[in-house]
């Protein structure tokens, strides 16, 4: 083998490559166990504000040094391995910016008839359709407005300079496009900094490619309903004046003075200060009082290194400095360290300070930080004073804007237009002519964004902010500019929440699962194939490890289905290993040396192992392009596998044969054990001429599918494919669904309701359509307390919102969710195309790797088989009253199948393809045949280990896998069949035909 030390080499770096982008997610688990004992009272209850708080507290602090490196617990977070929200609990909320608000926002809320009956009939089509809104809202006005423009509409004193009367519907359609685009990054810029106050840790936002939707997952988060009320809420633009630190010397000095006080009485018991202290803390406030001052003055320091001269806290306190002052960094204003805001808010929060704090004035920071200068890696974040009102309302408000706009100001510096109505120019005038030589901030969200300084009276409206914008960032500012005039209201059209207490159920059931398949995996490697099992029982070791590595690499989320692919990676992982040990003993039995047999071995499996790993990863990589949710978790654990499996099972293992066999003959290496010498060898199985029997078995299992099908009225459809509620529901005694499900109807105005058992009888899931059409706040809280209601009244067991406290008189609900039809009708689209796009790809493959549309069709229709026989498992279990939801879960078994039945006909194919170079002259039938029996030992061993794992994620895996596990173990059941009788004989009948 060539190239070993390279081999070794790569190896060794991705091994300690994985060990270091690990290490983060232990030293993180460190940090939370320590904030869970800060945490825990004496009676073991942990109090999760107070862990929140803890992690807070670190979370700009180093609390990890590799190799002399420090890393904040900030940046351990952004790199360890993430669990999922269902391992872990928390909210997964997907957004819909409403384009309605937008257009009639650019119209200047024109009541026109047509355009309003146009906006409305769009709307409508929207709600049940893929359909984007802004062509349809335009197919509905050349409808409702024929001959029409739309700069009728359009054209206002809003949009002068843009739209005008002669504008063509072409032009306006890609002003209302372009508007409508950055409304929806208005809405990710303003929701990403909204999702910093709510106490998680590592939270997930990210905008959803060629959709006005945004998806957010918040880990941990324990009062849902205040999540959606933030999540929700109208952005409010504000200009207020600002104080600057002169004109608030004595408030800030006597909080100062108040902490010092404080922290001196606090360690009074420990410590003994000078007599001294006192007149030292009066001379620090006289210093700082002088530096506020006068600035410029030329015996002026830099406040920092004043303030920062003793870096110790109780230094700091001696000398009459509270971290208020001593932290302070710049040369004016209130600058911190991005890490030391912490410590200012807590000081900010008590409510001596807040009391001592005018009733004119409230403290603001800004909304990212800045660096002093490029040549710093210090990022600082001021705190701004801002002056108030007796009534709390800003001077002016955002919703005065007509337009903002980046611009270039006379130096062609990025800078920002911004114009005003006649109202909020008369306002403007009069604030810029008070403040002249002063600040005005731009607050968006209680967050300051800009904070200007007013060069003169802006007269009529029409205003120029310039700073030291890059462009990007003068673009973001006349994008929040506009959140006064061009309101995007936001709409959740999916929620789900998964309680604490059902994702550590979820965590036991994926570390069964992972250790339960690895242990009966390694044990028949081992019992089957003897030192060669230990051997690839390593490779599989490598495997695992190489994953959960490259997972805390990517900063992935390591999520339940993401456990199930790791799980099914594991069944075929050993695929590889078992066809090269299987073409090793096939050489040895032929005469072969071990080292002729180990090299022979690997060359003739490599061509098999790069076809059936090739299709498994573009199946994969299929359900990571169009699917959502779950389905990317796995597909990415799947992908990964796949490379990882390849590179261990490959590589990794015939370096470690090679030197084990280096002595030839002589060495102790075996890949026979009295449990495989002669299984399977040998066989003349007539598989082609039962191939006709096969065809009929299929067939009449099929149609009896139909039938089970039409009598149940189709399968169990799942929430994400039709759209609704859906709660989880835990008792402490056992339920039943049927009663339930009766009792309920009247609770829900008799909507469709579905009650089920959901890995208990003591758990139920229910689903209901009740006000499916209405996705507000208000039929969320209606339909929730229709069910609390509902269970009540059936069992007389009271709810409580802690799952943990469940018993005999209490109930929970666990975990909801709720997908509107939209999100509905993307998903079942989605899932379609990823079916009809991996037959497509796999046919495509297969007739380019084996040149012959008979071998591409063979595999098309095994595949339609493997599709249709499952389906049918399906409905004539849902007859017996096994029932298993179609959902997106679902569907990724479902191209799992796909990728794993096609690895199984490829060996087939290239075991065929093989016996027709060697035996030219014989006819197809034995040709098939023999390929078929030689490969049945590999596809036996291969079926049977994934078979263990998966049957091992059937008992496990806990009730979100049930139909993902059971869905596979008739998959790979079937998929070994119609390897051996449909695939291989198809490609056969049809080779006949063309004779």
């Amino acid at each position: 083998m060539k190239n070993k030390g390279g081999i070794i080499l790569l190896t060794v770096v991705v091994s300690l490559l994985c060990i270091y982008y690990l290490s983060f997610t232990f030293v993180s688990k460190g940090v939370q166990r320590k904030a869970e004992q800060y945490a825990t009272d004496a009676s073991g209850t942990i109090n999760f504000t107070k862990k929140q708080q803890y992690l807070d507290s670190v979370w700009n602090e180093p609390v990890y040094n590799f190799l002399g490196i420090e890393f904040t617990y900030k940046e351990i977070k952004e790199t360890e391995l993430n669990l999922g929200l269902d391992l872990q609990g928390g909210m997964h909320v997907t957004l819909e910016v409403s384009p309605i608000e937008i257009v009639k926002g650019l119209s200047g809320d024109s009541k026109d008839p047509a355009f309003i009956t146009s906006l409305n009939e769009a709307r409508q089509v929207t709600l049940t359709s893929q359909a984007s809104f802004v062509p349809e809202f335009y197919a509905a006005y050349q409808r409702n407005a024929p001959g029409q423009k739309l700069s009728y509409i359009f054209a206002n004193a809003a949009n002068r300079g843009r739209i005008s009367l002669q504008s063509t519907d072409e032009e306006v359609l890609e002003i209302i496009n372009f508007e409508v685009e950055n409304a929806i990054d208005r809405s990710f810029q303003i929701l990403r900094t909204r999702i910093d106050r709510f106490g998680t840790s590592q939270p997930n936002i990210q905008r959803l490619p060629g959709t006005g939707r945004i998806q957010i997952e918040l880990p941990g988060v324990d009062n849902p309903e205040r999540v959606r009320k933030l999540l929700q809420g109208v952005a409010q633009l504000e200009f207020w004046e600002v104080n600057e630190v002169n004109d608030i010397f004595s408030t800030l000095s006597a909080i100062n003075q108040l902490v010092v006080d404080d922290e001196k009485a606090k360690n009074a018991e420990v410590t003994v200060y000078p007599d001294s202290s006192a007149a030292e803390s009066t001379t620090a406030s006289n210093d700082l009082a002088g530096l506020l001052s006068d600035s410029t003055a030329d015996d002026s320091t830099d406040l920092a290194a004043q303030l920062e001269s003793d870096s110790s806290d109780i230094s700091a306190l001696s000398s009459g400095q509270s971290p208020l002052f001593s932290l302070m960094k710049g040369g004016y204003g209130l600058m911190y360290d991005v890490k030391d805001t912490a410590k200012i808010n807590r000081i900010f929060e008590r409510k001596d300070v807040q009391g001592m704090i005018p009733s004119t004035m409230k403290f603001l920071w800004a909304v990212k930080p800045t660096q002093i200068d490029e040549f710093s890696t210090e990022e600082l974040l001021e705190l701004y004073a801002v002056k108030t009102s007796r009534g709390g309302r800003a001077p002016l408000t955002g919703e005065v804007i007509t337009d903002a706009r980046q611009d270039l100001d006379q130096s062609a510096r990025p800078a920002v237009s911004m114009q005003m109505n006649a109202t909020g120019a008369k306002a403007w005038r009069k604030l810029t002519s008070e403040n002249i030589n002063r600040r005005i901030a731009i607050v968006l969200d209680n967050y300051v964004y800009s904070a200007p300084m007013v060069q003169g009276e802006i007269p009529n409206g029409s205003s120029s902010i310039t700073g030291t914008f890059t462009l990007e960032e003068a673009k973001d500012l006349a994008n929040v500019l506009k959140a006064g005039t061009l309101p995007a209201p936001t709409t959740i059209v999916e929620d789900v929440v998964i309680g604490p207490t059902l994702g550590k159920e979820a965590q036991q059931q994926g570390i069964i699962s992972i250790v339960a398949g690895l242990a009966i995996v390694i044990i028949f490697m081992v019992a089957y194939y003897a030192k060669g099992g230990f051997i690839a029982n390593l490779a599989l070791a490598f495997n695992v490890f190489f994953i959960l590595g490259i997972l805390a690499q990517l900063s992935a989320s390591l999520t339940l289905p993401g456990i199930a692919g790791i799980v099914l990676t594991i069944g075929m992982a050993i695929d590889a290993n078992v066809l090269i040990f299987e073409r090793i003993r096939e050489e040895l039995r032929g005469g072969a040396s071990i080292k002729q047999a180990i090299s022979g071995g690997y060359e003739k499996a490599y061509s098999s192992i790069i076809d059936s790993n090739a299709t498994t990863f573009l199946t994969g990589l299929i359900l990571y392009t169009l699917g959502q949710g779950p389905v990317k978790g796995f597909a990415i654990t799947l992908m990964i596998g796949i490379v990882c499996s390849f590179f261990s099972a490959v590589f990794i293992t015939r370096v470690i044969v090679e030197w084990w066999s280096k002595k030839g003959d002589e060495s102790k290496i075996s890949f026979d054990s009295p449990l495989s010498k002669n299984f399977l060898q040998d066989t003349k199985v007539d598989f082609i001429g039962k191939r006709r029997l096969a065809y009929i078995f299929s067939g009449t299992f099929i149609a009896l599918g139909i039938v089970a099908f039409i009598i149940k009225g189709g399968l169990s459809m799942g929430v994400d494919f039709t759209g609704g509620r859906s709660y989880i529901v835990s008792f402490a005694s056992p339920q039943t669904p049927s009663e339930m499900k009766v009792k309920l109807s009247d609770s829900f105005d008799g909507q469709s309701t579905e009650v089920k058992w959901y890995g208990g009888d003591n758990v139920l899931k229910i689903t209901t359509s009740f006000l499916i059409n209405n996705e507000s706040d208000e039929a969320d809280l209606q339909v929730r307390e229709a069910l609390i209601s509902g269970v009540s009244s059936i069992t007389g067991f009271q709810y409580t919102e802690d799952d943990s406290k469940v018993d005999d008189t209490h109930f929970a609900i666990s975990s909801s969710s709720k997908v509107g039809a939209t999100i509905a009708d993307d998903i079942k689209a989605s899932s379609t195309e990823s079916v009809v796009f991996a037959l497509i790809t796999i046919f495509l493959y297969i007739l380019i790797r084996f040149r012959k549309w008979q071998f591409g069709l063979g595999a098309l229709v095994a595949l339609f088989h493997d599709v249709l026989f499952v389906l049918a498992a399906l409905a004539i279990a849902n007859l017996f009253g096994l029932s298993f939801e179609v959902d997106q879960v679902f569907i990724a078994a479902m191209l799992t199948l796909i990728g794993y039945s096609i690895n199984d006909t490829v060996v087939v194919f290239d075991r065929v393809r093989e016996n027709m170079q060697l035996r030219p002259s014989s006819d197809n039938k034995t040709v098939f045949n023999l390929a078929l029996n030689e490969t049945i030992s590999r596809t036996t061993i291969t079926s049977a280990t994934t078979l263990f794992v998966v049957l091992i994620l059937f008992l496990f895996g806990g009730a979100v896998l049930k139909g993902f596990s059971f869905t596979l173990l008739i998959g790979i059941l079937i998929g070994t069949y119609s390897s051996l009788f449909i695939a291989t004989p198809v490609v056969l009948d049809f080779e006949k035909k063309k004779k």
